[in-house]
């Protein structure tokens, strides 16, 4: 996505969950440890959330794959749900967000409407078996539906009626999908540079096409005067300037008080290293602890090691103008906030309707701390990042800002994926 990423401020506590939710601390960090050692670092990032993963801006690339995503290419990634199966839609968890925000729900399904009937998305499809007419006909079904229904309980019935289920294999076989979230910035910067802005995000490169591979590194880039001239907005923290590249958009409060937005323009073709991964492989954090608060802490105590860990990854990233512009997924419409995801477009339907169960943060109304719960929503299939690769990934758009921000932090957890089409 042309989009954004993670941090996380609350103790991760871990309410009550079925079964297939329950794993002790020592088994996550096992699994996370064994996940390193298979599979290097993007099977390693997709563990431990995105700042040590592959951002969305990165979509469409190829480079260090997941070990397992070309295995799950060439099977089948989404399939009928089983006769055995308990079908979500007839559980009494219902959709949480319908009440309060059902107008954001339309507007996200009126954007894959638009995108379902372009001709990039008759590329696409059929996906599954799922063809793009039908595709389309279950977005429009379902708006209806979502206009019609006076609660969550009668739109779930009305959809368990008139639609079938398809699942994700997940990563497993048997249906597992690790979710996390992400989010647009919002951060204080200049047009010019002074005393107080003095870290740059840069245009593309007008003759970017015209570079010779390999192209220089972050540290080449960065200790070069090649892209003076090119600076788009200045920063007052360098690893803010970092995160950005991270998050592949933000806005920006200029000191006039006008917003200034950007959006993804490209990368260079270096591969993507993160932070965390360097720091934990260095001993200096342990990989259960990786948040971006604990890193944004470890680098306000360790200001000497900045420079050098950012380092560590080659690639860089170039910005554009959006004037405004919603964050946009990688189908060229705009995300919404907690109703879009992120999935591998190779493998799933672009654009399509969806539905997730897993832990996602809410805010507490007594106390307004953070509480994750269990969670069943309609989504819209409107994103894909770098790190975002087979069956068992999906990450989750959780709108602009720091609360925002530290939502997505949160989101770390296992859950399930289904497709829903129209019944035959």
């Amino acid at each position: 996505m042309t989009g954004s990423k993670n941090n996380r401020i609350h103790a991760y506590s871990r309410l009550h969950r079925s079964p297939q939710y329950q794993k002790s601390g020592r088994q996550q960090a096992f699994a996370w440890q064994s996940a390193l050692n298979r599979g290097g670092d993007l099977l390693f990032a997709t563990c431990v959330g995105l700042i040590c993963a592959v951002p969305p801006c990165y979509m469409q690339t190829d480079f260090q794959a997941p070990l397992e995503a070309a295995e799950l290419k060439l099977a089948q990634a989404v399939v009928p749900i089983s006769p055995r199966a308990v079908n979500p839609l007839t559980v009494d968890l219902t959709d949480d967000l319908l009440e309060s925000d059902r107008p954001n729900l339309l507007q996200a399904i009126d954007y894959s409407i638009q995108y379902i009937r372009t001709p990039s998305a008759a590329n696409r499809y059929p996906m599954a078996g799922i063809s793009q007419d039908l595709m389309e006909r279950s977005l429009v079904r379902f708006r209806r539906l979502v206009q019609v229904s006076r609660t969550a309980k009668d739109l779930q019935q009305a959809v368990s009626r008139e639609f079938d289920l398809y699942q994700s294999v997940g990563r497993d076989g048997s249906g597992s999908v690790q979710f996390t979230g992400y989010y647009e910035a919002l951060y204080k910067a200049s047009r010019t540079r002074t005393a107080e802005y003095q870290y740059p995000l840069y245009r593309l490169p007008p003759d970017f096409d015209q570079w010779q591979s390999p192209h220089p590194t972050r540290a080449m880039l960065e200790g070069s005067k090649q892209l003076a001239g090119l600076e788009i907005a200045w920063l007052s923290d360098r690893f803010q300037a970092f995160l950005v590249h991270v998050q592949g958009s933000a806005r920006f409060e200029l000191p006039d008080g006008n917003l200034l937005t950007v959006g993804y323009a490209g990368k260079t073709d270096q591969p993507y290293r993160s932070v965390g991964a360097e720091l934990v492989r260095d001993g200096k954090m342990r990989l259960e602890d990786v948040t971006l608060q604990t890193l944004i802490e470890y680098f306000q105590k360790n200001p000497q090691d900045l420079v050098m860990y950012l380092n560590r990854n080659p690639s860089f990233v170039f910005f554009r103008e959006t004037n405004g512009r919603p964050a946009t997924g990688s189908l060229g419409v705009p995300v919404s906030a907690e109703r879009s995801i992120a999935t591998d477009k190779k493998i799933f339907p672009s654009g399509g309707l969806a539905l997730i169960r897993t832990t996602i943060p809410l805010e507490n109304p007594t106390t307004g701390k953070l509480e994750l719960r269990q969670t069943q929503r309609f989504v819209l299939d409107q994103d894909t990042g770098g790190a975002i690769r087979g069956a068992g990934r999906v990450d989750i758009f959780m709108g602009t800002g720091d609360r925002a921000k530290q939502r997505a932090g949160l989101i770390k957890d296992d859950g399930e994926l289904y497709y829903l089409v129209l019944k035959q």
